[in-house]
């Protein structure tokens, strides 16, 4: 089957992807290995700055009435501290929310096959290989198998999962990888606008509340630190390991949820694997986490995918698409805009990051930031929360 363009991946940045360029009247397939709905190990916050996108998807109304609460604090949960400070609000108005990606995924996914696209679901991409001007690309569900052809490939797959696409990564195995856990609960007792950073030993995490009245927890944990909470007696899971690691460590955490009531398992993925990546390269496109991916304590990791997304379409619009130099010409233009959008907060979650890693960060951070609150803020404004994605044709 022949298509202009081929997306792999179907989570927030492929479906806006496709999207964007299917409604340019593109043939677009999109090969999405997952049955919707899914859990996902995510922190679900939306930064505001997405609300002029979430209008040109249709979905700005859907997702003002299904998210939870605007957050317009930002705070810090470390061993004793709780300290809170304002959120910058974003220039299109408003705050952000978080919205289950078991929900978002289904409207972005929905609104790319309305707007055109094709869906092959649950069909896993395994292969791709040049054929010409083409890319031929092989796809799987079960015993059945079948050969899609583009001009365009874009992998939107993530970073976790290993495989034989050029675009996907290798599998490591080091002591300070970091694995990523998140629940939801009810009953809890927090702040409704209210967004706090947590910091424990070994890792780093945040809660805010979502849809459906869900308290969601997330957090990144090492892998040396977690198999010592393995060892702990009537540990009988991961997650289960993680929350009473959180909850000791952390008065905040402690005192949000003591009476919550957990809603289904914990869920676990990883190792997360921040850092910048090629934009285009083996004539495939990536963007989302397979582009480049902060460290999750910033939130912005669907904003990134989203924008990252309508950055590329944007660079495709008036791309030769059959024309191998000019899909090249094409995936630097991208890469470049695509570093003046996010490399900065890519930066400064690492650097937010290496602060934590410390053995007594907590210690040190809860009272700096208690004397100086609005560190919170500007850490909020560096990392994307007041940054909107450029129109099309802006910041060439």
């Amino acid at each position: 089957m022949d298509f202009d363009a081929i997306v792999i991946g179907a989570g927030p940045a492929g479906s806006s992807t496709a999207f964007a360029l299917a409604q340019l009247g593109w043939a677009v397939a999109i090969v999405e290995k997952s049955e919707f709905p899914r859990r996902k190990v995510c922190g679900e916050f939306l930064s505001a700055t997405n609300l002029s996108l979430l209008a040109r998807f249709g979905l700005d109304k859907t997702w003002r009435a299904e998210a939870g609460p605007e957050v317009r604090r930002v705070g810090l949960f470390a061993a004793g501290s709780r300290i809170e400070a304002p959120m910058p609000r974003s220039p299109d108005g408003g705050y952000g929310r978080a919205l289950g990606r078991d929900r978002l995924d289904g409207l972005l996914l929905k609104m790319a096959g309305e707007a055109g696209a094709v869906v092959f679901q649950p069909w896993q991409a395994v292969r791709a290989t040049a054929e010409g001007d083409v890319q031929a690309l092989r796809i799987v569900s079960g015993r059945e198998e079948m050969s899609l052809r583009a001009p365009v490939v874009i992998g939107a797959h993530g970073s976790w999962e290993p495989g034989k696409l050029q675009s996907q990564l290798e599998r490591t195995f080091k002591s300070s990888d970091l694995f990523g856990f998140k629940a939801h609960f009810t009953s809890a007792q927090m702040e409704a606008d209210l967004m706090p950073l947590l910091l424990f030993p070994g890792g780093y995490g945040g809660m805010v509340w979502s849809d459906r009245g869900h308290l969601s927890v997330s957090c990144c944990i090492r892998r040396d630190m977690l198999a010592e909470l393995r060892k702990a007696p009537g540990c009988s899971s991961a997650g289960e390991a993680v929350q009473r690691h959180v909850m000791a460590s952390c008065r905040g955490v402690a005192d949000t949820l003591k009476g919550a009531s957990i809603e289904g398992n914990w869920l676990a993925a990883g190792p997360i694997r921040p850092g910048i990546r090629p934009r285009y390269a083996d004539d495939i496109f990536r963007v989302g986490n397979a582009a480049g991916e902060a460290h999750p304590l910033i939130a912005e990791g669907i904003s990134m995918a989203m924008q990252s997304g309508w950055l590329l379409a944007s660079e495709l619009a008036c791309c030769k698409i059959h024309n191998r130099a000019a899909r090249q010409r094409a995936g630097q233009r991208y890469s470049a805009r695509w570093r003046r959008q996010f490399v900065l907060r890519i930066g400064v979650a690492d650097l937010f990051a290496r602060i934590a890693a410390f053995p007594r960060s907590a210690d040190i951070v809860g009272p700096l930031v208690t004397t100086f609150p609005k560190i919170l803020t500007l850490g909020a404004e560096l990392s994307g929360k007041s940054k909107i994605v450029p129109a099309w044709g802006d910041g060439r």
